[in-house]
């Protein structure tokens, strides 16, 4: 009996050694940045730089590093007021819709007076034929402004490590 286990013990240790080589595969990705407690891989970049190159050929590796930390931060804050969405990017737009754009106002006055500021650049055009154009300019800038705002507050309050070299 006691043969009977110790062949036993040395075909097990044998198996687990010679399978073992197989477990320790070497690491092909590293992370390159860290957002409190969510890794951005080596291997995720790459993919993002190279697919927002075919889009903008300008982008630097930075920029979309710093895009995927940010939507990281968007739906971060999306999860935590429960907003739902089929995709991740409609999450994101969700959240900007309900969390900024709805507490965005852009008043009659402020209309008035940038159509008044520019009024060379709608030549013949009355106030009421761009009224509604320039209202959408104005609350798109302003939405900008306010997102800006709240992403800069959203990297405040977390940890992020870049280690892109």
């Amino acid at each position: 009996m006691k043969a009977l286990r110790r062949t036993l013990t040395i075909s097990c240790l044998a198996l687990l050694i010679s399978c073992g080589t197989g477990w320790a595969a070497p690491i092909n990705d590293r992370v390159v940045a860290f957002v409190d407690n969510q890794a951005i891989t080596l291997s995720e970049f790459e993919e993002q730089y190279k697919n927002t190159l075919r889009v903008t050929a300008t982008v630097t590796g930075e920029e979309v590093l710093n895009t995927m930390i940010n939507r990281i931060l968007l739906l971060r804050e999306a999860k935590k007021y429960r907003i739902e969405a089929p995709t991740k990017e409609e999450l994101i737009k969700e959240y900007i819709n309900l969390k900024i754009r709805a507490l965005l106002t852009v008043s009659d006055r402020e209309i008035e007076e940038f159509y008044l500021a520019n009024s060379r650049e709608f030549p013949g055009l009355q106030y009421d034929d761009v009224r509604a154009e320039i209202e959408n300019y104005l609350s798109e800038k302003l939405l900008n402004e306010k997102l800006k705002a709240t992403i800069k507050e959203l990297r405040n309050n977390a940890f992020i490590k870049i280690q892109l070299k």
